[in-house]
Order: C-alpha cells, then sequence, then structure tokens
C-alpha cells in the first residue's frame, strides 16, 4: 500500500506563501489521484485540491480558488499545494490523501475515495 508523506508547513504570516509537497517511495505517484484536505482545530476535514491521475484534472475549494494551485512534478514524483495570500482561516494540518481509480477528474467532496493518507503537515497563518 502506497505510503505517502507531507511536508513544507510552518509558520507564515498573513499574504505570505507556502508550498506544501506530498510524496512516496517505492510507488509512482502518477498512478493516483491525489488531494489535499486540511482540518483546522474544532472543525472536521475538509477537501482542498485534487488532480486526477488520468488528465491532470483539477478541482478546488471555492475558499482557495485564485490562491491555491495543485500540480505534479512527474520526475520528482511528487504533488504540489502552492498556496499564496494565505489567511488566517488557512490555518489547518493538510493531509494528501491517494485514490488509485483510474479517473479522468477528481473531487474533493468524497474524501471516502482517498484510501490512503499521510500524517500530515501544519500550516500556521499568523495576523
Amino acid at each position: 500500500q502506497v505510503q505517502l508523506v507531507e511536508s513544507g508547513g510552518g509558520l507564515v504570516q498573513t499574504g505570505g506563501s507556502l508550498r506544501l509537497s506530498c510524496t512516496t517511495s517505492g510507488y509512482t505517484l502518477n498512478y493516483y489521484t491525489i488531494g489535499w484536505f486540511r482540518q483546522a482545530p474544532g472543525k472536521d476535514r475538509e477537501g482542498v485540491a485534487c488532480i486526477s491521475n488520468r488528465d491532470a484534472a483539477t478541482d478546488y475549494a471555492n475558499s482557495v480558488k485564485g490562491r491555491f494551485t495543485i500540480s505534479r512534478d512527474t520526475a520528482k514524483n511528487t504533488v504540489y499545494l502552492q498556496m499564496n495570500s494565505l489567511t488566517s482561516e488557512d490555518t489547518a494540518v493538510y493531509f494528501c490523501g491517494a485514490d488509485p481509480a483510474w479517473l479522468s477528474y477528481c473531487s474533493i467532496n468524497y474524501e471516502s475515495m482517498y484510501e490512503t493518507w499521510g500524517q500530515g503537515t501544519e500550516v500556521t497563518v499568523s495576523s
């Protein structure tokens, strides 16, 4: 079973940027649809962005559209989440999940599609 590792979290000021990475070893991430989810303190986990395996189709939560970008680097076997114009509302632990189904689309609305999860990386946005 693929094991995912997230990195890139940290403390950033409002308006700043971070780039999160999701990678694995021993598996090719291109074979998986990857979703980024986040969980803020006291809240349920919510979908942020995803990228499909078949056609690299993407989907974003309305709250991050225009600010976040999900992408793949095949050579580095990594999926990135570039986060710009961060606000305190983005403070959360960010997780990446992998869905092995071969799809030309992805969805952040169905968390159960993602069978494997990383341990998360914490993002704190200070005002």
